[in-house]
């Protein structure tokens, strides 16, 4: 199973056991005790589900739904102690698909997490479109879903991995300096001594190419940068 769920909890004890619930059923996952490492790690990492515990310091789980929600579509499960209809309402309006109270049941926790799983999987089937999927070659790239296939395989690529790509696939036969990649990337005045996008770049031929040394798809144009 190839699922990987984030687990945020500022309670170490229920981090381990949410954790130890669903590596039983084959789930990876990765534990953070607060919601801003956890959006970090969005940063970095494909997460396909989240579990979201609603009291915590800093960021509050509400407020870190919110914050998830303004790029990303996976299912937010909300974890709270707290069982009032409002609550439930409030997590749920925030954007969250599910809400479970602690002390929860080890098997209604599962059913629910796979329950949103399957829909989203649905849901990303059932949302391709013509209009937002960039074909070459065998690499097929849906921008709507930011679902990435090589062949028909689903590649998974992590956000800045996908950004890079879609940036040179929008723009096939343009070179982009690292510079220019960076910046639209990542948002950021560039610095020459960074190498984020060259070992982005690296990441992304591993998983897209046959052949990482010899790509045919992301070609290097030295001196300059990079093109599709």
């Amino acid at each position: 199973m190839d699922e990987k769920i984030l687990i945020v909890d500022d309670d170490e004890k229920i981090r381990n056991l949410i954790s130890i619930y669903l590596e039983n059923e084959g789930y990876k996952t990765i534990k953070v005790s607060n919601a801003i490492e956890a959006l970090k790690i969005l940063e970095e990492d494909t997460i396909d589900l989240i579990m979201l515990d609603i009291m915590m310091h800093e960021m509050n789980g509400i407020e870190a739904c919110m914050k998830i929600r303004e790029e990303r579509h996976m299912p937010i499960i909300m974890v709270s102690a707290k069982s009032e209809e409002m609550d439930k309402i409030y997590g749920l309006s925030s954007g969250a698909d599910d809400y479970i109270t602690k002390p929860f049941n080890p098997m209604e926790l599962i059913a629910r997490v796979k329950s949103q799983l399957r829909r989203y999987k649905k849901y990303n089937k059932d949302a391709i479109t013509d209009i937002n999927i960039i074909e070459i070659g065998a690499l097929t790239i849906n921008t709507d879903t930011r679902m990435v296939c090589v062949g028909g395989c689903e590649i998974r690529l992590t956000p800045k991995e996908f950004d890079i790509l879609e940036l040179l696939a929008r723009n096939k036969g343009i070179v982009f300096s690292v510079s220019k990649i960076y910046e639209s990337v990542w948002k950021e005045d560039f610095l020459k001594s960074d190498n984020n996008v060259m070992v982005h770049i690296t990441k992304i031929r591993e998983k897209i190419e046959h052949n990482p040394k010899n790509p045919i798809y992301i070609k290097t144009v030295w001196g300059v940068g990079y093109k599709i």
